[in-house]
């Protein structure tokens, strides 16, 4: 059956060497696009004679010759993103920035992923002064995303390679400041300092910031990693999401691949990139708090407790006591005290008041954001967002891990999920689910589709469906994976609640039902993005440079 126009994958193009060994370059490209589900289209930069141990000859593509290439492609197959990897020349470098300018006249924010392959892992050099200079000069300001180990990051900027993680983050601060929208500074050898169990990046975007890290996997196989993080970084920006997104998943792609490496030469063998890659949980890296270094990212999680009830059920989101009281009442088990005004004058009394009636009623109570208060009244448990976490810092999740607290915390992308794994809570909430009026975001929602990956990756770890739930959505999240949906205005906003309280637990019961028959929504994949990029900042460079 014929794809239909709607249902064709995005296009991306490489423009890169060729490897006859088909280890990396535009072959070890092909094959993380194939594991994203897009179409990789190729324009050869320049062509390698090269096997397992050693290039033996490199010749770059003329650039009338890589212009053709371009100029074919435009005109049939436009792409959603680019990436770049071994170039060859300066003439190279001229045609592809002024292909990206040309495109981006037609396709404004159009994704630009700069791989900048100035050696080869065998220890062939690609680049001279020159080269390099025209790196930095032409296509460093156009880029949404610039990819360079440590060794490419210190010759970009003419320093020697990093080896602390401080100068890590200054090389990034000092790479972005050349004009990239946001830099990743991929990390394949131990920084000097750390015991080299983790494989550690450096992310500087403009969504987030700080330290991924996942432990390192054992082999050689190690050829065509940063050509498959590159590509793999492409395709998630051709798939809509963001740098630090598609970083996140870049790196679980690359993770996948190098479990699947292996010789077929004498030398290294290359890394394999592999569909289903984001659904598995041991690809998921720890994100660091902002400001942390690598080694708090590395270290142990503060050991969250788990829940009493892992089921959940029917969460409800309430923002004052009299409501904990009516709830439980009513045969809710998990409750969430929600007053979002830190200068309320009876907060304190709320809190303990509250703590006191789901204590008695033997309900999981969760006290939302003042984490103090929770301490002071003995709660059962915390909810926190992003920002509160930054706000604590790892010490005092810590001190609230040791005093027995289950944590909560709200997530809306990868990269938020990854700061709250590095946590170990208690449960993770995903969210918008659906549109809400209770709160401002910037978020899209993100469907059922979405919940189901999030179930799917992180179990045996509880979800929550957060935003817009009713009757009907509650049990859709159920049936999705969820633990629990949590409900705010579908009780608070009801004419009798109690009435609702009923329909809603009849809803969960349905949802775990139809879960247990295997009438349930599939994780895909890969999730759908959740936040629209934006154009204007696909490349600081808005204006041809």
């Amino acid at each position: 059956m014929p794809i239909s126009l709607e249902k064709r994958p995005p296009v991306v193009w490489s423009i890169a060497g060729s490897d006859s060994g088909a280890g990396a370059g535009l072959q070890a490209d092909l094959r993380a696009f194939d594991a994203f589900g897009v179409h990789g289209c190729t324009a050869v930069a320049a062509v390698t004679a090269q096997n397992s141990v050693a290039v033996t000859r490199i010749e770059p593509m003329g650039a009338d010759l890589l212009d053709a290439q371009l100029a074919a492609l435009a005109t049939d197959l436009p792409p959603a993103a680019l990436k770049t990897g071994l170039l060859g020349s300066v003439d190279a470098v001229q045609t592809v920035a002024r292909w990206v300018d040309r495109l981006r006249e037609r396709q404004p924010g159009l994704p630009l992923v700069v791989d900048p392959v100035l050696r080869a892992s065998t220890g062939a050099a690609f680049a001279d002064a020159a080269l390099v200079a025209a790196y930095r000069e032409r296509l460093l300001p156009r880029a949404t995303l610039v990819t360079p180990n440590r060794a490419e990051a210190g010759a970009l900027l003419g320093r020697a390679a990093p080896a602390t993680p401080a100068d890590v983050e200054a090389a990034a601060h000092a790479l972005r400041a050349l004009g990239p929208a946001a830099v990743v500074v991929t990390g394949g050898d131990a920084l000097t300092g750390l015991d080299g169990a983790h494989s550690l990046d450096f992310a500087l975007t403009r969504e987030a910031s700080g330290w991924l890290a996942l432990p390192r996997i054992a082999t050689r196989h190690t050829h065509g990693t940063g050509c498959v993080f590159a590509s793999s970084a492409a395709a998630a920006l051709a798939r809509g999401f963001v740098p630090i997104d598609a970083t996140v998943l870049a790196k679980m792609a690359t993770a996948e691949a190098l479990r699947h490496g292996f010789a077929a030469g004498a030398g290294a063998g290359a890394v394999r990139p592999q569909p289903g890659f984001a659904l598995r949980r041991e690809n998921l890296p720890r994100f660091g708090l902002p400001g942390e270094g690598p080694q708090a990212v590395c270290d142990e999680a503060p050991a969250f407790a788990p829940l009493t009830d892992a089921a959940l059920g029917l969460y409800a989101v309430v923002d004052d006591a009299a409501w904990v009281r009516r709830v439980v009442a009513a045969g809710v088990r998990t409750v969430q005290l929600r007053i979002k005004d830190p200068a309320a004058p009876d907060l304190h009394a709320q809190v303990a008041a509250s703590v006191a009636a789901a204590r008695a009623a033997g309900a999981q109570l969760f006290i939302n954001d003042h984490w103090r208060l929770a301490l002071q009244a003995g709660a059962y448990g915390v909810h926190l967002g992003q920002e509160d976490l930054a706000a604590l810092g790892r010490d005092r999740l810590r001190q609230l891990a040791r005093a027995g607290l289950r944590l909560g915390v709200s997530t809306h992308a990868h990269w938020e999920v990854c700061r709250a794994w590095a946590l170990q809570p208690s449960y993770v909430a995903c969210g918008p689910i659906h549109p809400t009026a209770s709160k401002d975001m910037p978020w899209t929602p993100q469907g059922n589709g979405n919940l189901a990956y999030w179930s799917a990756l992180l179990a045996p770890l509880p979800t929550v469906g957060i935003a817009g739930m009713n009757a009907p959505r509650t049990r859709e999240a159920l049936a999705a994976g969820a633990a629990s949906a949590a409900v705010i205005t579908a009780i608070t906003g009801a004419p009798d609640p109690q009435a609702a309280i009923a329909t809603l637990q009849q809803a969960v019961e349905a949802g775990r039902a139809d879960w247990s028959a295997g009438s349930m929504t599939l994780a895909p994949k890969l999730p759908q993005s959740t936040l629209v990029p934006n154009p204007m900042e696909a490349a600081r460079c808005s204006v041809p440079c």
